[in-house]
């Protein structure tokens, strides 16, 4: 009983490190990329300084298109991609590839949505004061726009967390391939339940996280 225990905590040690790899990974293409690609559908849109209706509906377009395929089948779309990128389609790091892709497109249509929130009171005001549309972006969007960046950014990383755990069925590793090989092949509920019952913790941990970084970029 004391050795099932032991190989239960290190297979789920194991499990968590893969898919905080995945996540990790992801999360940090989402901001790199994410929060550009974002700006852009923003600025391109009508009435703002970068009005082009082509880019603007051609980035929409292409979000869409990614956003609406369940990330299961982008996993198998995304092989030939992967193994190009990664060097192989089996393992937590060509799991990421496929991940950013579906991370970057979903928190740019979030960090859109954040910027549109904006007054756009403020926006004129600070051209009128002679701001250049770049000065414009990173003293004027994205500071006001802050505390909408980082709860978008607590509903992406979730967002993977539970993406990753469908990753590990087609061999990505992390808590859904634990999940899967002991708590349904095996037929062993209690590494299931204890799998659930950890996701269940971490995801409330990075809620919360969220949630007071959030609070805490609002009150400055």
């Amino acid at each position: 009983m004391h050795n099932t225990v032991l190989v239960l905590i290190a297979d789920l040690s194991k499990a968590f490190g893969e898919t905080f790899e995945m996540v990790g990974i992801s999360l940090t293409c989402a901001i790199v990329f994410g929060i550009p690609l974002g700006i852009f559908l923003f600025v391109t849109d009508k009435g703002l300084f970068f009005e082009n209706k082509i880019l603007n509906f051609g980035g929409g377009i292409l979000i869409n298109i990614i956003r609406s395929i369940p990330f299961v089948i982008l996993l198998v779309l995304l092989l030939p991609f992967t193994q190009k990128v990664a060097g192989t389609t089996i393992g937590p790091t060509a799991a990421s590839v496929p991940l950013s892709v579906a991370a970057v497109a979903f928190y740019a249509r979030l960090v859109e949505s954040s910027l549109r929130e904006i007054d756009k009171g403020v926006i004129e005001a600070a051209a009128a004061m002679g701001a250049s549309p770049f000065q414009t972006i990173k003293n004027v969007l994205l500071t006001e726009a802050l505390p909408g960046l980082l709860r978008g950014l607590t509903v992406t990383a979730i967002s993977l967390i539970g993406y990753s755990a469908m990753a590990g069925i087609v061999g990505g590793g992390g808590v859904g391939d634990l999940a899967i090989r002991f708590g349904y092949y095996r037929y062993q509920t209690d590494v299931m339940l204890t799998t659930v019952a950890a996701l269940i913790i971490l995801v409330q941990i990075v809620q919360t996280a969220g949630d007071f970084a959030a609070k805490k970029s609002d009150k400055a």
